[in-house]
């Protein structure tokens, strides 16, 4: 029987008064790629942000319910230790830019104050890099500044510096959204390769891109889950009628 990783159950998000997320349940697959759909303003980014415990950083945001990484309440542990565990990449790459490749890499380490031995760093470097698929790239350049990379190499510097912390779980947060098509195309991949080692969950507006990228499929409409299944079955034959509506561009 396949783990669950992480489940969501009766799960709630607000600001303030206004409900994004209106109990929420779902589960997670270990080693498998997810697609979070809908159409802008359904609480998809929200979603990932409450996974990540990044929801509560704004202002008069709360949640209620539970969400379980291996069977732990992430809301009843410190938050850092839940960033560690689950990585997150954004829609724009962001490589710190004061930083070389190297120390991108790293910062993880850097910011929750663990030392390494230059040994040691120099190992995650190289591994991270390699698993984001842009060591043989940068190898001879690591300590030039991450901004000197492309836009598809900057987001691949950003997976590997979420990789570095070992994570369970990695977020993308329509990471694919500002790249031209050859290095979306890498990145989607770089999905099929890293997903043997991490799950990963995609949050995207691309249809196709769901399709292509994941193993199962959450279609969110106005804060609520409508459904939820394999990729394969929900594309063919969608339980609900608004899904069906969405997959076809009656809507989005």
């Amino acid at each position: 029987m396949e783990n669950d990783i992480l489940k969501i159950e009766n799960f709630y998000a607000y600001y303030d008064t206004i409900c994004i997320l209106n109990n929420i349940n779902l589960k997670f697959k270990k080693n498998r790629a997810i697609s979070i759909l809908g159409p802008s303003g359904c609480g998809k980014t929200t979603l990932l942000r409450c996974i990540n415990r990044m929801h509560e950083l704004a202002d008069e945001a709360f949640v209620k319910g539970k969400i379980l990484l291996s069977d732990k309440d992430i809301y009843a542990t410190e938050p850092m230790l839940i960033r560690r565990r689950i990585g997150m990449v954004f829609q724009n790459p962001n490589p710190f830019p004061t930083m070389n490749i190297y120390n991108n890499v790293i910062a993880g380490y850097k910011l929750n104050s663990i030392k390494l031995k230059r040994s040691e760093s120099d190992k995650i470097v190289e591994e991270s890099l390699i698993k984001a698929d842009l060591w043989e790239q940068v190898r001879d350049n690591l300590y030039k500044r991450g901004t000197f990379l492309s836009g598809g190499q900057q987001q691949r510097l950003c997976i590997a510096r979420a990789l570095a912390m070992k994570p369970d779980i990695l977020l993308l947060d329509e990471a694919t959204a500002s790249l031209d098509p050859k290095a979306t195309s890498n990145i989607e991949k770089l999905i099929h390769q890293l997903k043997h080692s991490v799950t990963i969950i995609v949050v995207t507006h691309n249809i196709a891109q769901a399709a292509r990228v994941s193993d199962y499929t959450a279609f969110l409409y106005s804060g609520e889950l409508i459904e939820f299944g394999k990729t394969g079955d929900l594309f063919t034959t969608p339980k609900d009628k608004r899904t069906e509506e969405y997959l076809t561009g009656k809507f989005g």
